[in-house]
């Protein structure tokens, strides 16, 4: 097991957050509660004053957040009589104006999701997961969510052009291109923004838990051994334990005592050298 320290604290996150340094985190990944008027579930905020809730805890993790680190937002729309809302668009404009850059967007496609439909509409079987940055100069390691290269390589590079042999310029004049012969002999390639992982069934302790691949891909892509991954938003406690066995030190915030006992539970039985209950500031 890797020497790392995992803090788990009960509490508010807009209280809680103040008590972390600045500047200290390199990577916040979390899903906060989503719309929804079900206090017993998500906790009952609403379309309508979701972006007023969430803004004081996004101008702390701002505040946390290094220069060259990044911040994961797990987060769902939500339909309301018949009609799309527009909470998470609004989200993503008020956190622009608050000083985040919205620099990528990926899919968590639930490749397990139940078919089905509702009288105007399908079953969703995807979750938006955003990317913001605090500057544009942010720490990232691509390699190290490399995929093998895929059954399309056989066909698609079977019989290659004089052009896929060379860099074919884009026609739009954006400045991109490719060299299709680039991949060649490769086994392994870079992924796309599209991610495909199940969802968590049956899962007991918890009514929203993500799977442990969504967290620690993100953990692989934008951090390194040793250093620090917050999740505000805690839960079921996946952030903590992937970031433990990734050897990532880490903090995880939850205001639902339940919760915040299971984790510190399923921690130190793991390792209890490495769990600390306070002194957060670092």
């Amino acid at each position: 097991m890797r020497n790392v320290t995992i803090k788990i604290l009960l509490g508010d996150a807009r209280e809680v957050l103040k008590e972390i340094d600045d500047n200290l985190v390199d990577l916040i990944v979390t899903s906060p509660p989503y719309a929804d008027r079900r206090k017993n579930t998500y906790g009952g905020i609403s379309t309508e004053e979701y972006v007023e809730w969430f803004l004081p805890i996004s101008e702390q993790l701002l505040r946390v957040l290094k220069p060259t680190g990044t911040f994961i937002l797990n987060i769902k729309e939500k339909a309301e009589n018949g009609e799309r809302s527009t909470y998470v668009l609004e989200l993503i404009l008020a956190l622009r104006k608050q000083g985040w850059l919205w620099t990528e967007e990926f899919i968590w496609h639930k490749k397990n999701s139940y078919p089905g439909k509702w009288p105007n509409r399908f079953r969703d079987s995807w979750e938006r997961v955003l990317q913001f940055n605090k500057s544009r100069d942010f720490s990232m390691y691509q390699e190290a969510v490399m995929v093998p290269v895929g059954d399309w390589a056989n066909g698609r590079l079977k019989n290659l052009s004089e052009t896929d042999k060379t860099r074919d310029n884009s026609k739009s004049g954006s400045g991109f291109g490719k060299n299709i012969s680039n991949w060649l002999k490769r086994s392994m390639v870079y992924p796309n923004n599209v991610l495909q992982f199940a969802t968590v069934c049956n899962n007991k302790n918890h009514s929203a838990a993500f799977p442990e691949e969504l967290p620690e891909w993100f953990i692989k892509l934008f951090t390194q051994t040793n250093d620090w991954v917050l999740d505000p938003f805690l839960g079921s406690g996946t952030t903590s334990e992937v970031a433990q066995r990734t050897g990532r030190n880490s903090i995880g915030i939850d205001i639902v005592p339940e919760y915040v006992e299971m984790v510190r539970q399923k921690i130190t039985q793991k390792e209890p050298s490495l769990f600390v209950h306070k002194n957060i500031a670092v």
